[in-house]
């Protein structure tokens, strides 16, 4: 992924995202990038979630590349990277204020029709919108 992404987010670390060695634990690393994916999607001029159907994570894959010590200021990058029939893959970064990589990787969301549990065509107007966070 670029390092100037098309969605950034500061996400507030909190005592309770620590560990014993006064890290943030590893499983916390999934909450922050759920975090930002919902404030981004809160951003589409569309509806990307319906009674009907709406986005499940199918894939996760994080590359851990240097631990979070408290205190620090990190931000979420994300840009999509792929979009397919159902699908959307989201690349994404979890960086420090000062530059550090501390996680990068990505998350493939699937849209369901939630009454049946299976895949859906993504609606028109979220097709329309991450295309315009995708990146080559």
């Amino acid at each position: 992924m670029t390092t100037t992404a098309p969605f950034r987010v500061a996400i507030p670390l909190r005592w309770s995202d620590l560990d014993a060695y006064n890290h943030v634990n590893n499983a916390r690393y999934l909450t922050f990038l759920e975090q930002a994916r919902i404030e981004w999607m809160q951003t589409l001029d569309t509806p990307w979630v319906t009674p009907s159907l709406g986005p499940v994570v199918a894939s996760a894959m994080l590359n851990f590349k240097a631990p979070i010590e408290y205190p620090a200021s990190i931000f979420v990058e994300l840009a999509v990277t792929r979009v397919g029939t159902s699908s959307v893959t989201i690349g994404h970064r979890i960086v420090a204020a000062d530059g550090t990589l501390h996680c990068d990787g990505e998350v493939v969301l699937v849209w369901i029709d939630r009454h049946s549990g299976r895949a859906t065509p993504l609606p028109e107007g979220v097709r329309q919108a991450v295309n315009q966070l995708r990146i080559a």
